[in-house]
């Protein structure tokens, strides 16, 4: 792998595969994971069952505790690391906040994020599997989540909807598309080494770039 990329970010909607992909990357080349910690969160299943009551307590507290492991993840050096890979990026708060909260609300929360979003570093690439809403249905109905039986299409979209209104706002590093739909990157190698071959040794301009294996 091109090494020249220190900080990765893998991202996508919920049940795209994100963290099934950084865990084996890490793995095979012996980077730092940090995944996304947000079991530990009472307000999800609150959330999920009465969005219009828990939405700004789920997103702040998603917003500080996002803001915590990131700043203490990257902060500390590991010498036996050559990379770091993550299974979200900072930007998530905002995005998912954009599709949960309402407008005064959303007004506060972005206040907020601005102050604490430009202490972190940038990404060196930005990877986002995107998988259609009907596939993340099967995948999140797959791995069996209590809390995740009430997430609908129609909030899906949203958030895919606000994921790419991000990008098309973000130019200083590179934004990866992948269309992953079709591929098995947990069960089928090939799969998993077209991603590794196409997207981290290629040299991609700032900015949106889209992958369709």
């Amino acid at each position: 792998m091109d090494l020249q990329h220190k900080y990765i970010i893998i991202e996508g909607n919920i049940g795209a595969g994100k963290t099934t992909l950084a865990r084996k990357i890490a793995t095979q080349f012996g980077g730092k994971l940090i995944l996304e910690q947000f079991h530990d969160n009472p307000f999800l299943p609150k959330f999920y069952n009465n969005p219009e009551r828990y939405s700004f307590s789920l997103e702040l507290s998603f917003l500080a505790a996002r803001y915590k492991q990131l700043n203490n993840e990257i902060s500390s050096t590991d010498l036996f690391k050559q990379f770091t890979i993550a299974d979200y990026y900072f930007v998530k708060s905002l995005i998912f906040a954009r599709s949960t909260l309402q407008h005064d609300e959303l007004n506060l929360y972005r206040q907020l994020f601005d102050i604490i979003y430009q202490q972190l570093p940038l990404p060196d690439i930005y990877i986002y599997l995107h998988v259609t809403p009907d596939r993340l249905l099967k995948n999140i109905e797959k791995r069996g989540r209590s809390y995740e039986k009430s997430i609908t299409k129609e909030y899906l979209t949203q958030i895919w909807q606000s994921y790419f209104d991000y990008f098309k706002t973000e130019k200083r590093f590179p934004i990866v598309i992948v269309e992953t739909s079709e591929l098995d990157f947990l069960n089928n190698n090939a799969h998993y080494e077209k991603i590794l071959n196409t997207v981290l040794k290629t040299d991609f301009k700032k900015g949106i770039n889209h992958i369709v294996f």
